[in-house]
């Protein structure tokens, strides 16, 4: 017996409620209008790859008043010469057939080939090698086949290759623009005129083109290890003369100028900023050792642009300055009038630059060792040292040397003297002040039994 027996519960057992999963909605996708059931289950609900026709215009009407219908009818086309006539399918809005040219005569393009006359090549075209009857059948068939050469040069009666027809074309079309101009000035400008046909430098192109496409896979990799030996070989030499050759000399650009507290036009030196030595003009070697390194990389570079290398060569040369002097420069370069970068940088303009900036940070660092010898030599003139904080003046140490120790009064029994030191001024005290007696704050001594 169980529980269900006891209870009187049938033994079938309860069904378990099983969670549905949820699943995703799909997105419904709606079949645009104006396209069949069957052609859009083909593209399977993707955009397609080419743009497609407006949706509004799939499904457009023409409006009630219009009847169109198509015609069999015939037309003419300006492209042709010979006026044939041909026919086809025209659509045709209420009765009336369209007008104008044949839609595709606009395509019809042609080279417009310079003519010459019977007097203009006895006078400007004669050449030993082509006859007049070559050349006339030349343009004949280059105004026909719209100067395409390959074709021309399968046509032409004689044997002639490809680059002789374009040679005696593009001449014989060159001297009469000259000669038909009033002067050599006004067709100075035309391609025929500015780009001459080079015949030489196209049959040496073609030859060294034709060469490469026949070359071997054993031609080809024979050639790379060339080429890869002689880059190797060049970048040894390269690197041997950059080891050889001296570095440039550096002029005494920088001084005293290790530190942004430059002294400008306006402010004021004090005798205990004197502290600059005579040698502080001479160029530093850590601005040397930039320069050094600045050259070996845009040697290393071995194409770079010039207004690079100016921007380095710059920064080397005042990389020990402070950045107020910098300023300054750049701010003497504006008051000269002066481009900070030249606008036409070739290598005379940006060595007279450099050599520009170098000049003025010489210049403002020679300024500001006249301010520290002016200041100098005004301070050992007007005797300003007394007047600094910490600096005792000459009489007062005279009288702290000349002072001598004065002996204190004889007490009340006679036998007891006591000698006591002065003490000295401080610094900052005058020697005006009276001093006091020698034993006007003295406390007396107490008297004992054996004084009475």
């Amino acid at each position: 017996m169980d529980a269900k027996d006891i209870l009187g519960l049938p033994k079938t057992p309860l069904p378990i409620p099983q969670e549905k999963k949820s699943r995703p909605q799909k997105d419904s996708q709606r079949k645009p209008d104006g396209i069949s059931r069957e052609v859009y289950a083909l593209t399977g609900g993707v955009a397609p790859l080419m743009p497609s026709i407006d949706v509004s215009q799939l499904k457009r009407r023409p409006p009630s008043d219009e009847k169109i219908t198509w015609q069999w009818l015939p037309f003419t086309s300006s492209a042709r010469k010979d006026d044939l006539q041909l026919y086809h399918w025209v659509r045709v809005v209420n009765g009336v057939p369209p007008t104008g040219d044949y839609s595709f005569a606009k395509y019809n393009k042609s080279v417009d080939v310079i003519r010459y006359t019977d007097e203009e090549y006895e006078k400007y075209l004669t050449d030993p090698k082509w006859t007049k009857e070559e050349t006339d059948q030349l343009f004949d068939l280059c105004e026909r086949f719209d100067l395409r050469f390959i074709i021309i040069a399968d046509r032409f009666p004689t044997h002639r290759t490809v680059e002789e027809l374009k040679d005696r074309y593009y001449s014989v079309s060159r001297a009469i623009l000259v000669a038909r101009a009033p002067s050599p000035g006004e067709v100075a400008g035309h391609p025929l005129v500015k780009e001459p046909y080079n015949v030489t430098q196209e049959t040496e192109r073609k030859r060294a083109l034709s060469m490469v496409l026949s070359q071997t896979k054993h031609q080809e990799r024979k050639d790379a290890e060339v080429l890869a030996e002689a880059k190797r070989i060049a970048e040894s030499r390269m690197a041997a003369r950059a080891a050889e050759e001296p570095d440039l000399p550096v002029p005494s650009d920088v001084g005293l100028e290790s530190a942004e507290g430059a002294v400008g036009p306006g402010d004021t030196i004090s005798p205990s900023n004197v502290q600059a030595p005579a040698a502080a003009i001479a160029p530093s070697t850590s601005v040397i050792a930039d320069n050094a390194s600045t050259l070996a990389s845009l040697r290393m570079l071995r194409v770079y642009l010039r207004t690079y290398a100016l921007e380095q060569m710059v920064q080397a040369a005042s990389s020990s300055a402070g950045l107020r002097t910098i300023k300054r420069v750049e701010q003497t370069l504006q008051d000269l009038g002066v481009n900070l970068k030249p606008k036409v940088p070739t290598k005379a303009v940006c060595a007279e630059h450099l050599e520009l900036r170098k000049e003025i940070l010489t210049l403002l660092n020679l300024q500001k060792q006249l301010q520290y010898k002016e200041a100098e030599g005004s301070s050992f003139r007007d005797g300003s040292y007394g007047d600094m904080p910490g600096t005792a003046k000459r009489s007062q140490r005279a009288a702290d040397q000349d002072r001598t120790f004065v002996p204190d009064t004889i007490s009340f029994g006679g036998d007891r003297v006591v000698k006591r030191e002065q003490k000295r001024k401080g610094p900052g005290r005058t020697s005006e002040t009276p001093s006091s007696p020698a034993g006007a704050h003295k406390r007396p001594r107490k008297m004992k039994a054996s004084d009475l």
